[in-house]
């Protein structure tokens, strides 16, 4: 996406020249003569950067006067600093102001190009830099080879580059916002703006200040004008998390918006332009929050463009163990602590568990078995190190309370009775599947239901795994 940079001179020629500069290397450009007209453009849309003459003729505010109401408004829009009677002061005064550098006229193109191209990537940086820190271990990969994942990757990686919209909807947990990042990451919009608005956690009453942003007071000091997350998000992608939750009010406003591509600051009546993605999630039939009346349907049909469904854990439990791993790698890296491997057992307990809070309680449980679980670092983490909770839903076989009875039994009855055990085990473990159930135990489909028959193990017992699985 080319970069929209704003050019203030009050010399026609000069502004002429900077645009045929720039335009002739991709940008987008728009002018302005003098301070108002300056203002208003800025107000209109963010630009990416801002090129500045100090001396302005007619102006009602100089050059650093227009650089300080702009960092006023948006502190991190970068601006370069042109003037012909530039002197060493001028372009210390300009850089002590906030300017990212200064220029001397005449220049030449080529150092003009250099100096904007440099300008735009140091605040690319800055806010990339910002984002890391508020939202450090953010996923963007979605782990798992199932065939659930490979479907959902590979619609990802279909529809991110098109920059249509995209519904994700699943489960509390599932990876919702991960796939929001994928789309990102894999567009071409990767290298502006991820704004996340979470709708399910603001108050309604401030929903729409952060959303659209405010507009000044009548003392602009006191009461300055605050750009809202859809200015922010201007060039990139922005995520409305749990849609669902927005108030019908706001909802009218968000269709009006993704139909025209503008808004109005609250409190304001100026026209705000943008350029934005949006990509929504929510954990909720929207379908029948639309009968109810709680959803728009127009805003449904604009937001459901691309609709993509993240399955819940427990219908991919082949996944689980690269993601415990990963998780525990990546707890590992950030607590400091020794990587500790997971028992087949621990795997088994793992994967037999229906996971009500998803992806999300897994990365939590692995964090806290790194911090709490007893023993060496090179001891692999069993079933016995699980929570409670966890591995009350274990098969019978991993915690084994019949000793008693298998030591008084003959060893063919002893073995019978633990084959039964583990194969009943390993079909909870593969939610009844047999043919995996075969793969990983090692037998022939055909012997596998040989031995089941044999072992007394019939339709019912594989229906009761079906069902807790």
């Amino acid at each position: 996406m080319a970069h929209d940079i704003l050019i203030v001179d009050d010399e026609p020629d000069i502004r002429m020249l900077v645009t045929g500069i720039l335009r002739d290397e991709g940008y987008e450009t728009r002018e302005a003569a003098d301070s108002d007209s300056a203002i208003a453009a800025f107000k209109l849309r963010r630009p990416a950067l801002v090129i500045l003459d100090i001396w302005l003729q007619g102006s009602r505010l100089d050059g650093l006067g227009i650089l300080e109401v702009l960092h006023r408004e948006e502190p991190h829009v970068p601006a370069v600093m042109i003037s012909g009677h530039g002197t060493i002061e001028t372009a210390v005064q300009a850089i002590q102001h906030g300017a990212y550098d200064f220029i001397e006229k005449p220049f030449k193109s080529d150092r003009l190009l250099l100096i904007v191209r440099r300008a735009i990537e140091a605040a690319q940086l800055q806010r990339e830099n910002s984002e890391l820190r508020l939202r450090a271990g953010a996923e963007t990969e979605l782990i798992g080879t199932s065939p659930q994942m490979r479907e959902l990757r590979a619609a990802v990686e279909k529809v991110a580059p098109t920059g249509s919209r995209v519904l994700v909807t699943g489960p509390a947990g599932a990876g919702k916002e991960v796939v929001a990042r994928m789309l990102h990451t894999l567009s071409r919009r990767v290298s502006e703006p991820f704004m996340v608005l979470n709708c399910a956690t603001l108050n309604p009453s401030r929903l729409e200040d952060e959303l659209f942003g405010v507009e000044a007071g009548a003392d602009p000091m006191t009461s300055p004008r605050r750009a809202g997350t859809l200015e922010h998000a201007h060039g990139g992608t922005l995520l409305l998390d749990e849609v669902a939750d927005m108030p019908l009010e706001t909802q009218g406003k968000i269709v009006r918006v993704l139909q025209d591509q503008a808004f109005e600051r609250v409190g304001g009546a100026t026209r705000v332009k943008v350029d934005v993605r949006v990509i929504a999630t929510t954990n909720r039939d929207l379908a029948a929050e639309i009968q109810a009346g709680r959803f728009r349907e127009d805003l449904y049909y604009r937001l459901n463009v691309v609709p993509l469904r993240i399955p819940a854990l427990r219908e991919r439990r082949e996944d689980i163990p690269a993601l415990a791993r990963h998780f525990l790698a990546r707890s590992a890296e950030a607590s400091g602590l020794a990587l500790r491997d997971l028992s087949e057992d621990a795997l088994a307990v793992l994967q037999a568990y229906d996971w009500p809070g998803n992806v999300r309680q897994l990365r939590n449980l692995m964090d806290w078995l790194l911090i709490m679980a007893p023993g060496e670092p090179r001891e692999p983490l069993r079933a016995e190190h699980l929570p409670p909770d966890i591995g009350a839903a274990a098969p019978t076989v991993l915690r084994w309370e019949r000793g008693g009875e298998i030591m008084s039994l003959p060893l063919r009855e002893a073995r019978e009775l633990f084959e039964r055990q583990y194969l009943l085990a390993q079909l909870n473990r593969f939610a009844g599947n047999i043919s995996r159930t075969a793969s990983f135990v090692g037998m022939e489909r055909s012997a596998l239901h040989r031995k089941l028959k044999t072992l007394g193990v019939n339709a019912d017992d594989r229906a009761a795994v079906n069902g807790n699985g």
